[in-house]
């Protein structure tokens, strides 16, 4: 049995594509997932599955959104141990303590690249904002007080990248990883 984590992209936000957590936990579990937990309420799901195809669970749970709360969802599903190994690569100012800097990993939906996002939204603006590519996910970093002057920021959810990305930040992926 593996453990997957599902994020979908774009939900409860602003009052948008609402969807309560324990009804998309049953949804997980009626596609027969074991072990189903969500985590805060942002498309957070945690899981358990014999399947080994990522691409086939995906579609299944985009399915399922679609039937059950009549939204078209991207989701990304990754691999527990390979977010651990992910986690692992981070470049060394990504992830502190520092209250300054407010902390991302850009998870990059299948068919996009890391390398086109990066190339769509152009250079980091210095001395506000940092990024990494490390596989198909793009660690990212900017200054919390000047964050309206940084060209990611503006850029990640322009029409054109935003429907390919999902984004989570450093401390939620810390729990997540460990649950």
């Amino acid at each position: 049995m593996k453990r997957y984590i599902a994020f979908l992209r774009g939900i409860n936000i602003s009052g948008k594509n609402k969807m309560p957590m324990a009804e998309l936990r049953q949804g997980f579990e009626r596609l027969d997932y074991t072990e189903v937990k969500t985590y805060l309420n942002s498309g957070n799901v945690i899981f358990s599955s014999n399947e080994a195809d990522t691409i086939k669970i995906t579609r299944r749970i985009e399915e399922m959104i679609k039937n059950q709360f009549g939204l078209d969802i991207p989701v990304f599903v990754i691999l527990q141990e390979e977010l651990k190994d992910l986690l692992s690569k981070a470049p060394v100012w990504w992830g502190t303590d520092d209250k300054e800097i407010y902390d991302n990993l850009i998870f990059v939906m299948p068919s996009a690249t890391a390398e086109l996002i990066a190339e769509k939204i152009g250079e980091p603006t210095k001395e506000l904002e940092q990024i990494c590519i490390c596989k198909n996910a793009i660690f990212w970093s900017f200054d919390r007080k000047k964050y309206a002057k940084a060209n990611w920021w503006k850029k990640t959810a322009s029409a054109g990248i935003g429907e390919m990305i999902t984004i989570r930040t450093a401390n939620t992926l810390k729990k997540i990883v460990e649950m």
